[in-house]
């Protein structure tokens, strides 16, 4: 799939996820807006350097934290994320012990169906792989914990109070009942509803100027396999407390001085 790509050029992550969405976005895996929306994040990657910030590790240090301690978490993920970050995400639920929601903005059948076929085949995938660095019950239990972890969206039972249309659908055994919600990429709109609805929303977003990122609980600026990388070894090693004084502002501050500092 990757294979004309060299792993020695500078920019190879930033290629590789080009080449991954283009596949998706053949398979159906995503809208018309998804390429658009992933170049303008790259845009913001350039400008800190495609490197994750001190800042940015603050916050995926807080967001394990938060996860560890949710009494229900749930991560939900779109298309551009199922495309990117599968095989990352169903980690990340296993070690959890939580559920995977397919929660989409353009929300139609056949993507939705789309999206679940290749969870559910990225799940057999991960469940063949050794299992991560830290986990230390077993490959059996790796296994398991893999093929435990519910993929949710077909049955969209539940509406997300706030928002209209297709994308306030959404699972009455996932976002619904979360306390916790980690949502790379997400939209204003749906932050802002499900802040309203009493949750905390952790995501991912490179442009630390939206509405998304002023409006979530924690705010990692930064590139979704980059956190993943940094995440999934925090929460097998668990551990940590929630600040309570995080000061999400003052994290979204520091990564605008960042790209002020790199194009002064």
């Amino acid at each position: 799939m990757a294979d004309d790509i060299p792993q020695s050029h500078p920019r190879y992550r930033s290629l590789l996820a080009r080449r991954l969405l283009t596949e998706a976005a053949a398979d159906g895996l995503l809208a018309e807006s998804a390429l658009i929306a992933h170049g303008r994040g790259e845009a913001f990657d350039y400008l800190l350097g495609e490197r994750t910030i001190a800042s940015a590790r603050q916050a995926i240090n807080e967001s394990a934290a938060r996860l560890l301690t949710a009494e229900s978490p749930v991560l939900s993920v779109n298309g551009n994320t199922v495309a990117l970050a599968a095989d990352q995400m169903l980690s990340c639920a296993a070690v959890l012990d939580c559920p995977i929601e397919v929660n989409i903005y353009y929300r139609t059948p056949e993507r939705m169906i789309a999206l679940l076929k290749r969870l559910g085949e990225r799940r057999q995938a991960v469940t063949q792989s050794r299992p991560p660095d830290g986990w230390s019950e077993g490959d059996d239990a790796w296994k398991a914990a893999v093929n435990a972890v519910p993929i949710l969206g077909d049955n969209a039972d539940g509406r997300i109070p706030g928002l209209e249309g297709p994308r306030a659908a959404c699972s009455s055994d996932g976002i619904i009942q979360a306390d916790v919600v980690f949502v790379p990429l997400e939209d204003g709109d749906r932050c802002e509803a499900l802040i309203a609805a009493g949750k905390q929303v952790i995501v991912v977003d490179l442009n630390p100027l939206s509405r998304t990122a002023h409006t979530a609980t924690v705010t990692i600026v930064d590139e979704l396999t980059r956190v993943l990388e940094e995440l999934l070894p925090l929460l097998l090693a668990g551990g940590n407390s929630p600040d309570k004084d995080w000061n999400n502002d003052a994290i979204l501050q520091d990564a605008v001085d960042e790209i002020r500092s790199g194009t002064a």
